[in-house]
């Protein structure tokens, strides 16, 4: 699980429990800048190599994936409850992460990259 906030202009992720260990990592920060858009996960697919990270099927995935699309981060045990989001600029084309309230996170995006483009 991830708990998802915005402080001076940027996201923070931070990767909580037992996912610290699976994913090997414990904080993303991204700038807002660096976001392209955010929506529901429900259709998303891990592809590529994994490294470091954890991968059991229709369990958890997590950790860096590296395909097509470059780096991918995933923390996500419950696709139906993750969101991801296309970044550019950044160490990671795409952030793939479970969290407690989906849309309310999708709106706290949102609203925050409307007040930067302010």
């Amino acid at each position: 699980m991830t708990e998802v906030s915005v402080s001076e202009n940027k996201l923070i992720m931070e990767i909580k429990g037992w996912h610290k260990l699976w994913a090997f990592k414990g904080r993303l920060e991204v700038p807002l800048q660096n976001i392209i858009d955010s929506r529901p996960a429900t259709s998303e697919r891990v592809r590529g190599f994994r490294f470091p990270g954890t991968y059991i099927p229709w369990v958890i995935t997590a950790g860096s994936y590296y395909g097509k699309e470059g780096w991918v981060f995933w923390d996500v045990c419950n696709l139906k409850q993750a969101i991801a989001l296309n970044l550019r600029a950044n160490r990671y084309s795409k952030l793939v992460v479970e969290v407690r309230n989906p849309q309310q996170t999708l709106a706290l995006v949102q609203q925050a990259l409307q007040s930067q483009s302010s």
